[in-house]
């Protein structure tokens, strides 16, 4: 079941499209367990670089960077702008920008 999860999660990451995000949350119901955001975060740290996973189109809940690390937050906003994603205030439009697959 494990492992089932974590190429779902995999699968769904990787065919998140230019240009638009999905939560943690997203990814977590799409691979079938939507209590699982936590699990999703954790394989996207720990499998981003196995599956050249585009890591940064991951955000969290509320349209927003959950990177505290403020040079991975930098990171992560600086690709998102240069995939045309508008972050205003901090937070990103989930209704211009979110996808569910």
């Amino acid at each position: 079941m494990v492992a089932e999860f974590t190429e779902a999660v995999v699968h769904i990451i990787s065919s998140i499209p230019y240009g638009r995000v999905c939560t943690y949350g997203g990814v977590a119901a799409m691979a079938g367990a939507p209590r699982s955001a936590r699990q999703v975060a954790w394989i996207l740290h720990s499998q981003s670089r196995k599956y050249n996973l585009p890591w940064w189109r991951v955000i969290g809940k509320g349209g927003r960077i959950s990177i505290k690390d403020p040079v991975g937050h930098l990171k992560q906003r600086d690709r998102l702008e240069a995939e045309g994603v508008e972050i205003v205030q901090g937070v990103i439009d989930m209704e211009a920008y979110g996808w569910t697959g």
